[in-house]
């Protein structure tokens, strides 16, 4: 069958809503995207180059093995300079030629494929197999353009197929799905090169890999690498579950089990159901069409909720998996487009859009009632590329609106002076030290085409395919010469499972889905009604059960000698940990009597379910905004709340003062300086009394505010959960101050300012500032980014609370429960791999305990509910958020590194002035 090519050919509706934005607003705003890509490529060249990736925060690149291991997210760097090869074709698109040419040369004289070195083939095959085609293509179009690139001889395609044969051999095994990881010098050996003793991968990993090797082949004429590609897919199609036709997220390499069997469309699943619509248009083979049909079909059965996308579980569809959706299934609307089915897309995309306006990103997982689930944000581009699909498909000026308001937050909260950050914390607007390379290779290419005319683009975009890396493959590579032998297995596929009346060969034209121009909008109002009244209050606390030990849980105070006396007797000990918290351990056979035991025992469950209320109840992280020069706002550190004092999420304003540091540094009894902590922030360092009783004494020495440092060396936000200050376990009303605690690498930096500049003004607040917001009234030190909108009322978006469930681990003989030294409640902000969801694990009904979410043993439960941070699996998908900063750093060598910082800033200023 010839190739049936219909890539973005949805024209010809135009459902506005309201006033179409005008050509010279879509130009203004076009320019703006030419301007923040410029901003984010030249400080990767400038700071970073060669290493993979730009760290915007400390101006510096990231080197693999240089800086701190953040796990399964570093085996995307590979010492390949990755972020300038997978921006090649974005210079392109954007019209920057003769940087383009630079850029291939700098690729060619520096780039080397055949480190010693362990790296993910899911996102090598992507970002740099991708970006090495995606490269060759630009430069072959043009230099038959006859202008540019004269002098090119195929160097990238060579450089791809060294590349793609280095990636072959974990292609090796009985069942030809890959093996996640390859060593780029030694291959897959074992053990002595780290590699070849995984089990496990993830859908989207093996099935991903398509289009980038059947363009190899095609490109190259040599057909080993399509077959490959081909063998994984059929492999994964034999596997499905037949009853659902769906597939699971994690799959056994060498058996073909399933290891997870949650089944969507979000991360471990995503691109695998969009190389299969793609690899038919940009190859024509009507297989690949054939089996996403089918599987479409059941996605929209079971999955689709509208305008949720849910989990759901392979073997039983019917049962949801989780109750909460990650970010990644934003690419799905868009996916829809290609598909033709238009209304499904509006409504989900409506749905991701009132979520971003809500927390002005999209945050990594949230829940079914639209509360943040994992609060990061790396930048990530599916929701843009998704509202560049619908305005293609329905010409609604509905979605330009959509794509200002990515624009105007990127420039808000993510902008900073080598780059744009990740956003660490999107209830806080915390930054991360990291700029991805997917974000120049992906975010700048969709806003740039969702706001130029057609005069504007170098090329047809409609001759090619973009990746899921949105690298460009041509269309006229279904034509091109290719072995027979690459042609899949053909599966028999029955007429029951392929109803050809439900499945068009090509997209239908809008005109007859859109009759009347308002449709979308009709669509759009009641799922944004919906996010919009969705914040339901925690749930009320549930008394215990009857029987009562001699001590209750709640009135547990870890420094009365009294209540210490009773737990022994009960067989309870503490273990004092290294960050200051307390670790309660029951044993039962220490108890005194059976009787005292037996109180252990329910002292212990009661610790559990009060710690599960508490972080019930939690409240998001604050955030501490340096607001003095030379910082104006751009400096945000993420903080734990109190339980008690003022409540900055009911301030308009916050609180804003200058800091000095209190004496004693303890806060532990009368503050010996009150005439200088008098009307500052005081800075107190935590340990040897409650905070509540730093909080009394600070404010009877007249401070407005307090901020607590942790005493340990190298704590940080990035390797531990906040924490939520507690009471003393007295009234604290009496205390009506803010106070908020910063770890160590956090109060450092702002301890270093303080030596540094003397005078350090701060803003505590909920959430990080507009700078217009924080300078109304007063002239602007430098302008703010041109077409920035005044901030959302903190009243628009509701509070928001992590959710992830507390993941338990049996140990022998003993009852165990995690508590702070009754100053702290840990509070968890980070995903969890291990903790995703209680449907991940299988485990006996003698293993499950109340709540349904928390798994535990009958002999040890965890209550801190201190989480490891999330891992980005090899499928991009699966976060790991490491150390930063080394836990040893000197103070020189923060300095040095902070001095940086500032001349940063003030660079900018002299530029923004």
């Amino acid at each position: 069958m010839p190739p049936v090519v219909f890539l973005l050919m949805l024209f010809g509706a135009s459902c506005s809503l309201g006033q179409a934005m005008t050509r010279e607003e879509k130009h203004r705003l076009r320019n703006q995207v030419v301007e923040m890509f410029d901003h984010a490529y030249q400080n990767y060249m400038d700071h970073a180059y060669p290493a993979d990736e730009l760290m915007p925060l400390t101006c510096r690149g990231r080197v693999r093995g240089l800086e701190p291991s953040r796990g399964d997210i570093d085996d995307a760097l590979g010492k390949f300079s990755l972020t300038l090869i997978d921006t090649l074709d974005t210079l392109v698109l954007l019209n920057k030629t003769t940087e383009f040419e630079a850029a291939v040369r700098r690729v060619l004289s520096d780039v080397r494929l055949d480190n010693d070195i362990v790296v993910s083939v899911f996102e090598t095959n992507i970002r740099v197999l991708g970006g090495l085609l995606g490269g060759h293509s630009m430069a072959v179009m043009l230099k038959d353009g006859g202008q540019h690139m004269q002098w090119y001889q195929d160097e990238l395609l060579h450089m791809a197929k060294d590349l793609g044969v280095r990636l072959l051999p974990a292609f090796n095994t009985s069942s030809g799905l890959p093996y996640p990881r390859v060593n780029l010098k030694y291959g897959v050996r074992g053990p002595e090169t780290r590699t070849g003793t995984e089990t496990d991968t993830c859908t989207a990993c093996a099935g991903t890999i398509i289009l980038e090797f059947a363009a190899l082949s095609r490109f190259t004429g040599d057909p080993v690498f399509e077959a490959h590609a081909r063998r994984a897919l059929d492999f994964l199609w034999e596997k499905r579950q037949r009853n659902s036709n769906l597939v699971g997220t994690t799959i056994n390499i060498h058996s073909g089990e399933w290891v997870r069997r949650d089944s969507g469309v979000g991360a471990g699943i995503d691109s695998y159901y969009e190389y299969l619509l793609k690899a038919y248009i940009l190859l024509g083979d009507d297989l690949f069409l054939q089996r996403f049909n089918i599987h479409y079909a059941s996605i929209m059965k079971y999955i689709s909720q509208p305008p949720l996308l849910l989990d759901v579980h392979i073997h039983k569809p019917l049962l949801p998996a989780r109750t909460w959706m990650d970010s990644l299934l934003a690419f799905f609307p868009g996916l829809q487009v290609l598909k033709g089915d238009i209304r499904p897309a509006i409504e989900t995309h409506e749905m991701l859009y009132q979520v971003t306006k809500k927390h002005n990103f999209l945050p990594e997982a949230f829940t079914t009632d639209f509360r943040v689930h994992w609060a990061q944000h790396p930048l990530r581009p599916e929701f843009a590329e998704s509202t560049y699909f619908l305005y293609k498909a329905t010409g609604d000026p509905y979605y330009l609106e959509a794509g200002r308001t990515i624009l105007d937050n990127l420039n808000r909260f993510a902008r900073v002076p080598c780059g744009f950050a990740a956003m660490k914390d999107v209830r806080t607007g915390s930054h991360e030290d990291r700029m991805d390379s997917f974000f120049l290779a992906e975010m700048f290419k969709y806003l740039f085409l969702l706001f130029a005319e057609a005069e504007d683009l170098p090329f047809d975009v409609e001759d090619y395919v973009f990746t899921t890396e949105a690298h460009l493959l041509p269309l006229s590579l279904s034509a091109a010469p290719h072995s027979s032998s690459v042609s899949s297995n053909r599966t028999v596929i029955s007429k029951e499972e392929l109803d050809d009346s439900n499945f068009d060969w090509t997209c239908p034209n809008t005109r007859l889905l859109f009759p009347d121009p308002a449709f979308p909008r009709n669509l759009r109002e009641p799922i944004r009604s919906a996010v919009d009244k969705s914040c339901p209050r925690p749930a009320p606390y549930r008394e215990p059960g009857m029987g009562r030990p001699p001590l209750r849980a709640q009135d547990f105070m870890a420094n009365n000698p009294e209540h210490l006396e009773l737990l022994r007797r009960m067989g309870v000990s503490l273990i004092h940990l290294k960050d200051g918290r307390v670790q309660l351990v029951q044993h039962a056979t220490q108890a005194v009597s059976a009787v005292a035991a037996e109180d252990g025992v329910r002292f212990m469950q009661e610790m559990m379910e009060l710690s599960s209320q508490q972080q019930k109840e939690q409240l998001p992280p604050r955030a501490i905004q340096i607001v003095s020069h030379p910082f104006f706002g751009r400096v945000v550190l993420t903080a734990g709340p109190a339980q008690f004092g003022t409540d900055l999420s009911k301030s308009s304003t916050g609180v804003r003062g200058f800091v000095t540091v209190a004496e004693p540094y303890s806060g532990c009894s009368e503050i010996t300086n009150a005439e200088y902590v008098q009307g500052h922030i005081a800075l107190l360092q935590r340990g040897q009394c409650m905070f509540a009783e730093k909080a009394r004494h600070i404010q009877k020495a007249g401070a407005i505010g307090g901020i607590v440092i942790d005493d340990n060396d190298g704590s940080s936000s990035d390797t531990a959960p906040l924490f939520q200050m507690a009471g003393d376990g007295r009234n604290t009303d009496d205390i009506t101050l803010p106070l908020l605690f910063l770890f160590h690498k956090e109060g450092n930096i702002l301890l270093e300012a303080l030596k540094e500049y003397r005078e350090v003004e701060v803003l505590l607040s909920d959430k990080a500032r507009d700078r217009a917001a924080i300078f109304k009234g007063k002239p602007l030190p430098g302008s703010l980014i041109e077409g920035s909108v005044d901030m959302q009322e903190a009243g628009e978006g509701c509070l928001t609370e992590a959710t992830t469930p507390t993941s338990f681990e049996p140990t022998s003989q003993s009852q165990i429960s995690t508590v702070e030294l009754d100053e702290s409640v840990s509070e968890e902000v980070t995903p969890s791999q291990d903790a995703a969801s209680p449907e991940d694990e299988e485990t006996s009904p003698a293993e499950e305990v109340s709540p349904p979410e928390e798994e535990a043993s009958p002999t040890e439960a965890e209550a801190d509910l201190a989480q490891p941070k999330e891992e980005r699996d090899s499928d991009r998908r699966e976060e790991s958020e490491g150390d930063t900063d080394s836990s040893s750093q000197s103070v020189d060598e923060l300095l040095a590194d902070w001095r940086e910082d500032l001349e940063a800033f003030q660079q900018m200023e002299k530029d923004e002035l």
